[in-house]
């Protein structure tokens, strides 16, 4: 089964189609949160979400977006973002984004994998160490998590008591770009298909990722999108103009 991994989309309509245009054919989509927050399209990325599947597990930025967290943990930017994106939401979108479930969870017909938002123990917890990713699947037998929040591309490999940080090795930061992953038998794996809308790697390109569950790969991806339409979107809305400028820098 090939498997479309995206996580972190951020209401970045441009960078979502963009991701989707490049993709292969694939069997399944798998959304990792945060579908919303940040940027200025969060209706038509809902949409265009919920057409692509039935697999999804609500982020941060989903639950404050829909109302069910407060927004004083947040920075003064992004909750700017969530108030503004909470009063564009159409009344059927902001039903279903309350209905997210949360994470972990399981997919039918994938064996030994499960997909979570921030880590297996703690849907808000954000996995940027190797040793946070031992610690946080301590509990879990489950060999391989895909996961987001942290807007990162790439993932930790745990065996036994041995930890390694794995990150895409691109060799420009221009043209579209893809790395691949085998994965070994009786190693763990978290595995971050990167933002698809607001990266924070340093490449302001968007990311997502393809798993193949019969060959035991996990292909990571970096598009070109088109960065100024995204960023008038963002201005036009009068969102804070960091939310904009951010976005060329990947961070």
């Amino acid at each position: 089964m090939r498997v479309l991994l995206l996580s972190d989309i951020h209401g970045n309509l441009e960078a979502l189609e963009a991701c989707l245009g490049e993709a292969s054919a694939y069997d399944l989509a798998l959304n990792l949160g945060d579908i919303v927050g940040y940027g200025a399209s969060p209706n038509e990325v809902i949409d265009r979400s919920r057409q692509l599947g039935k697999h999804f597990v609500r982020g941060n930025h989903d639950k404050a977006c829909a109302g069910l967290m407060d927004v004083r943990g947040f920075n003064p930017i992004a909750a700017a973002a969530v108030v503004w994106t909470h009063h564009q939401l159409t009344p059927d979108n902001l039903k279903w984004l309350k209905a997210l479930p949360l994470g972990p969870l399981s997919v039918d017909g994938l064996e030994g994998v499960q997909m979570v938002h921030g880590s297996p123990r703690d849907e808000d917890e954000y996995i940027l160490v190797s040793e946070d990713a031992a610690e946080s699947t301590a509990n879990t037998r489950v060999p391989v998590t895909f996961f987001g929040h942290t807007h990162i591309q790439g993932g930790f490999r745990l065996e036994g008591n041995h930890e390694a940080t794995m990150r895409p090795n691109y060799r420009s930061l221009q043209s579209k770009a893809s790395w691949e992953l085998k994965l070994e038998k009786s190693v763990n794996y978290l595995i971050n298909p990167g933002s698809v809308g607001q990266p924070r790697d340093g490449d302001w390109r968007a990311g997502y990722a393809m798993f193949d569950s019969a060959k035991r790969t996990v292909t990571f991806y970096r598009v070109p999108y088109d960065l100024e339409k995204a960023q008038k979107r963002i201005l036009e809305a009068k969102l804070p103009e960091r939310l904009a400028a951010r976005l060329a820098q990947g961070r």
